[in-house]
């Protein structure tokens, strides 16, 4: 059975752990905050009502596509083009096309950020290879000027940083939406966790200093992976709705 996603490929060994999507969804959620684009994840109403979830969906929608047979994440991808094109529909207006790659590129960076700060540097072979898998899904979902190779990316990415993020009433809103659906605690945890992946431009339009409390703590979790207690600090530091969801998102050896 071809796969859309090699079995081998190091991207499934990035979204096969549940810490490392942790990190992807933190600093995604960080990012999708600034986005100019972000008032149509208001639209629906979905977004501030329950912004955990809504990122935790997207994940999904994401690691559905990495583990899934080719002609099932074809038919993911597809569904997720129809879903955004009824929401157009609804407003009669077109999401635009650079805001579609904005989440196809936060996908890319956070997915390489994420697995080097948890696991090892990823070599230059590896990186065009998590490039290319959402490269892949974005021409499946005819989005346009997409660059062809991850090398080509690097500059665009940059220059999407600078067109398209900028603070605003809606960075406020949603910031204020994850403290009150996670605590003070634990939305202390969440900034000091995005500072340590979002990219400048990003840590610079939210005003974050260049040191995390979580640096000298990354040292310890990875030595509670190693001893199996990993667990006892999530249990400590998640919201009790999404223990079960996150736990799901962990793929056992051998099935990655």
């Amino acid at each position: 059975m071809e796969f859309f996603v090699n079995k081998n490929s190091i991207v499934r060994q990035i979204w096969g752990k549940s810490d490392t999507i942790l990190f992807i969804f933190a600093g995604a959620s960080a990012e999708f905050a600034l986005n100019k684009a972000v008032d149509w994840l208001y639209f629906t109403g979905k977004l501030p009502a329950d912004p955990i979830g809504r990122l935790f969906s997207t994940v999904r929608y994401a690691r559905r596509i990495v583990f899934a047979p080719l002609e099932e994440a074809n038919k993911a991808i597809d569904t997720m083009r129809q879903i955004h094109t009824a929401v157009e529909q609804n407003r009669g207006a077109t999401i635009p096309d650079w805001a579609y790659r904005d989440v196809l590129f936060m996908l890319i960076h956070y997915s390489i950020a994420s697995y080097e700060l948890l696991e090892k540097k990823l070599s230059p072979e590896e990186k065009e290879e998590v490039f290319n898998v959402f490269y892949r899904v974005g021409v499946r979902m005819g989005l346009k000027e997409l660059p062809p190779t991850y090398k080509e990316w690097l500059p665009v990415r940059e220059a999407h940083l600078m067109a398209d993020l900028r603070k605003s009433e809606y960075t406020a809103d949603l910031f204020k939406q994850y403290k009150k659906h996670l605590g003070a605690m634990r939305f202390r945890v969440l900034i000091e966790g995005q500072k340590l992946v979002v990219p400048d431009r990003v840590r610079e339009l939210l005003d974050f200093s260049d040191f995390s409390l979580l640096t000298p703590v990354v040292p310890v979790y990875k030595v509670s992976r190693l001893m199996k207690i990993d667990w006892l600090l999530k249990n400590i530091l998640l919201p009790a709705d999404y223990k079960d969801q996150i736990s799901e998102l962990d793929v056992q050896p051998g099935k990655v």
